[in-house]
């Protein structure tokens, strides 16, 4: 018999802070977690594979499901647009399992106004420099790309105050595992109540 209250949890983090890594382990270690694929007009890299990473579309067809409301949420990022199928949401909860999105703040706050029951998670880097030093080890970017990943990545980290929990990923056993802790109800060190995680997060970014 299904479980009823199965959640939805909503992961969110400027480009570099290691979310998708991050969720990845997360979902290999709990595989009962159910990890809802978005949509992306963004072209394939080669490691990538399509339906398993994204859904990969092209414009025209995004504003197709657009228009049919079978998007949950949606935002514009890089140039490229980026969406959740409600329709698999909807299916997974309904199953009673826990569903994970990975998005950005912009489709969290969609969410949040569309599921106010859903938790959601934001993820930062330990340091602005170590998040620079992410970008650039991914050799997958110009310089130019870089630095704008860096300007939107500031941009984006004004938003963490509008989470329910914040986790710093500086090194990726703990980060996973103080998910696992946000996700078991258990996560009150990471709450963005915490005084003094509020502390830290306002020297990483300040």
């Amino acid at each position: 018999m299904a479980k009823k209250n199965a959640k939805l949890f909503v992961i969110a983090a400027p480009s570099g802070a290691g979310k998708t890594t991050i969720v990845k382990a997360l979902v290999a270690r709990n595989p009962g977690l159910r990890f809802s694929i978005s949509y992306t007009t963004r072209r394939k890299r080669r490691t990538e594979v399509d339906g398993v990473d994204y859904f990969f579309v092209d414009l025209e067809e995004f504003e197709r499901l657009k228009e049919k409301g079978e998007l949950l949420e949606s935002a514009q990022v890089f140039d490229n647009f980026y969406a959740t199928s409600r329709s698999q949401v909807e299916k997974h909860l309904a199953e009673g399992q826990d569903v994970i999105l990975e998005i950005d703040w912009q489709g969290a706050r969609q969410v949040r106004a569309s599921m106010p029951e859903c938790v959601t998670i934001f993820i930062l880097p330990p340091s602005l420099e170590e998040l620079e030093r992410r970008l650039r080890d991914r050799r997958t970017d110009s310089a130019e790309v870089i630095e704008r990943r860096l300007r939107d990545a500031l941009s984006d980290m004004s938003h963490w105050s509008e989470f329910d929990y914040i986790i710093i990923n500086d090194k990726l056993e703990q980060a996973v595992n103080d998910l696992e802790y946000v996700l078991a109800g258990s996560g009150d060190s990471c709450a963005c109540s915490n005084v003094a995680l509020r502390r830290v997060v306002s020297r990483i970014i300040s």
